[in-house]
């Protein structure tokens, strides 16, 4: 039997991660449940709304980081709520006066607040403005390979197109898209928003993406600290699937076993 090939290291910004699924901090009922169902997850990295969550901004209220602790975790702050890449660079600048200089940033620029699909012109201006601001950029973008392969091209360090719309848990919408991206990506590739359980966090990782992001799947499910632990087995899994190689499909059966050396 031949061995599962070595994997590659998971590198974002010069940093190694040894978990490939990232977590959001939203939408769930306290922070008790945003620590337990964080841990859970295994995750490393845990992105954060600052437009929406309290990272210091507001030192009247709870802090988030209370409980999700820079010295555990690599916190992302997100633009999540920008409809502009005006308010988006803002925000990454507040986002690293409150983080202590913190370059590491999710850019999320939106279209609309019916789709929560992203402004891709408005993405483009912020992600340039950025780039040149000393920022390492990991960028929401649609599924449209030229838009990803752009952004790559100007100096984010990961594309994360939508596999579905955000939070609709529709799970991967558009396979063959992804596949293209992959195909051409010289980034990081993650998957984010769409994902609504298990085993859409597992054919976006046997597709050949790095890493996924997600957060309505784990904080809206029934039993949230579970599901973040069946998400870290998920992503596993899944890893381990494209690392072996699936067999090929077929259109007839093929016995299970040989037919050499049959009694007769």
């Amino acid at each position: 039997m031949n061995p599962v090939p070595a994997d590659k290291p998971f590198v974002l910004a010069g940093r190694t991660y040894q978990s490939r699924l990232l977590v959001g901090t939203g939408k769930y009922k306290d922070m008790t449940e945003t620590r337990e169902a964080t841990e859970a997850s295994g995750a490393e990295i845990v992105t954060v709304a600052v437009r929406r969550t309290n990272i210091g901004q507001n030192p009247d209220e709870p802090n988030l980081l209370d409980v999700i602790s820079p010295d555990r975790y690599t916190i992302l702050p997100n633009t999540a709520g920008c409809y502009d890449a005006v308010e988006a660079v803002r925000t990454c600048r507040l986002a690293r006066e409150l983080l202590d200089g913190h370059n590491l940033v999710k850019l999320e620029v939106l279209a609309d607040q019916k789709t929560l699909f992203p402004n891709v012109i408005e993405t483009l201006k912020a992600a340039e403005t950025l780039i040149a601001d000393g920022f390492d950029v990991m960028v929401y973008t649609s599924d449209d390979p030229i838009i990803a392969r752009q952004l790559a091209q100007m100096g984010c360090i990961a594309v994360m197109p939508l596999a579905g719309l955000i939070g609709t848990g529709l799970g991967i919408c558009n396979p063959y898209n992804l596949r293209i991206i992959l195909e051409e990506a010289t980034v990081p590739v993650l998957v984010d928003a769409g994902v609504g359980t298990a085993s859409d966090a597992t054919i976006a990782m046997e597709l050949g993406c790095e890493a996924v992001l997600m957060n309505s799947a784990i904080a809206h499910a029934q039993q949230p600290v579970m599901m973040a632990r069946a998400m870290r087995h998920a992503i596993e899994a899944g890893r381990l699937a494209y690392l072996a190689g699936r067999m090929p499909k077929k259109l007839y059966a093929s016995a299970s076993s040989p037919m050499e050396g049959l009694v007769r």
